[in-house]
């Protein structure tokens, strides 16, 4: 690999000329902070910019209103680039706050909930990868076919698996993507597998004061939570995880007849996610037996771990190196300092510089998933991270939140873009470093899809204002549980 050559630059030079467009974008969508499946103005303003410097428009990816392909070009090397743009429930933040400040709530006086915010610098990601795709398609002209998958709920990790099942990703050679972090960097090292289902249990409803003869949705629920929690004490191993959220609202003086448990269990290969999953089901019908209510039970998605590719982190870390961390400035590095003193980490300030190469952890103890994962069974799936919160700082958090819509994700996003663009000039001007990426990719070794073809992708229907702007039609919407179980006695 060499220093990057003239095509190189004109796409760094792109990304410096049209800085304030992409960072204006990710300042709008992170005050839209729109949750995931319901990205109504996030993914138009993403389109939008497109649209702007020669791309086409594709909506409705694989069912999902608020996902698109956008494409620029019809020869030479077929590169595709990530973008995502939902954000969190119960993360808002006032931007630039060293404090814990939301400015917006949910709910009622009985169930107050934060209101969604970026605390996975979502917002970021998008204006970025649309920023590299734009930039690389100026510098490359007719040399590459340059498409962008914006993806809808990716927190939810639903839109990758519904589009890769249906053949979205198909015909890529590589597949460019980042992510924001506290840090900057690249390897090979890979994500867990991971089922989502809900488990929805429905009794019969009665007065608070007299339960005799009620069948309680919250019974169910609470015998399933109690059993994973047993479940993760004594039979999980250490890369596994089982999480969960309860639904349902209510009152105490009446008795549910409806509760939902959202889980989401993880594991370092799709076989041991499977074997976890199916003993989480079990728990399930136990649930509902010994509670007397009937169980609904509905696979949303499932995914398998994410695929390294060594060859593709190497020219990632060579580029990275050789443009250089972001460029915060002292008064990026002092809210920092603020924000770390706020939430008990020392005060580090910001990451300065481009980490080492990082290879697959060892043992593999777990960690985070993506649907992102399910794109690098179907092309070479090329990653890095840069820092757009302050060290110490967790995703998903308000903290995180507090950062991602100050000029700290400005500069992280900015280099991302050009790391991004410019790695992708390099495919597309060295072939050999393009073969070497794809021949590790043709070498591993493949495993089916979790997701059965049969699967639904979540949805909800977009306002009528939407479905005009991008030309769709709505859908029906899935048929709710109901319950029909006897009453309780007066």
């Amino acid at each position: 690999m060499t220093a990057p050559g003239s095509r190189a630059m004109t796409a760094a030079g792109w990304i410096a000329e049209n800085a304030a467009a992409l960072t204006g974008l990710a300042d709008r969508i992170w005050a839209y902070a729109e949750p995931s499946l319901r990205e109504w103005r996030s993914a138009p303003a993403t389109a939008a910019l497109l649209r702007a410097h020669g791309f086409t428009i594709a909506w409705g990816t694989a069912g999902l209103p608020a996902a698109f392909v956008a494409t620029h070009g019809d020869r030479g090397p077929v590169l595709g680039f990530n973008v995502e743009y939902d954000a969190l429930p119960g993360l808002s933040q006032r931007a630039g706050a060293a404090r814990h400040e939301p400015v917006a709530f949910e709910g009622d006086e009985y169930a107050p909930a934060y209101g969604p915010g970026h605390g996975c610098g979502h917002n970021a990601l998008a204006a970025a990868s649309a920023g590299a795709a734009i930039a690389a398609a100026t510098a490359l002209g007719s040399r590459a076919t340059i498409k962008v998958f914006a993806s809808t709920g990716e927190e939810h990790l639903v839109g990758k698996a519904y589009a890769v099942r249906d053949g979205a990703y198909d015909g890529l050679d590589a597949f460019l993507d980042w992510h924001p972090a506290p840090v900057t960097g690249t390897g090979w090292d890979v994500t867990s597998a991971l089922y989502s289902a809900t488990f929805s249990f429905l009794g019969s409803p009665g007065h608070g004061s007299n339960p005799l003869g009620t069948r309680s949705g919250l019974d169910g629920a609470l015998l399933l939570t109690e059993m994973v929690e047993r479940l993760r004490a004594g039979h999980v191993s250490p890369s596994g995880r089982v999480s969960y959220t309860i639904s349902g609202g209510g009152a105490p003086n009446v008795t549910p007849d409806l509760r939902t448990v959202w889980v989401y269990v993880r594991e370092s290969t799709a076989a041991a996610a499977r074997t976890l999953y199916d003993q989480v089901v079990t728990c399930a019908h136990a649930a509902a037996a010994g509670s007397g209510t009937r169980l609904e039970h509905r696979l949303v998605t499932a995914i398998r771990q994410g695929l390294g590719n060594r060859a593709g982190a190497e020219l990632l870390h060579h580029t990275m190196s050789e443009l250089g961390p972001p460029a915060f400035t002292d008064a990026d590095h002092a809210f920092a300092r603020r924000l770390q003193a706020a939430i008990g980490r020392p005060a580090a300030g910001l990451a300065g510089e481009v980490l080492p190469l990082r290879p697959p952890a060892g043992p593999d103890l777990g960690g985070p998933s993506s649907d992102t994962s399910e794109v690098s069974w179907t092309a070479p799936h090329l990653s890095l991270v840069a820092a757009v919160v302050p060290l110490g700082v967790p995703l998903h958090s308000w903290a995180a939140t507090a950062a991602t819509g100050t000029p700290i994700a400005h500069a992280g996003l900015l280099a991302a873009a050009r790391y991004l663009a410019t790695a992708a000039v390099t495919l597309v001007e060295q072939p050999e470093t393009l073969a070497a990426v794809s021949a590790e990719f043709d070498s591993r070794e493949r495993e089916p899809a979790l997701l059965p073809a049969g699967a639904e992708p979540p949805y909800h229907l977009p306002p009528p204002g939407f479905l005009d702007e991008t030309g769709q039609s709505p859908r029906p919407t899935r048929t709710p549980p109901v319950s029909a179980e006897p009453l309780g006695k007066i």
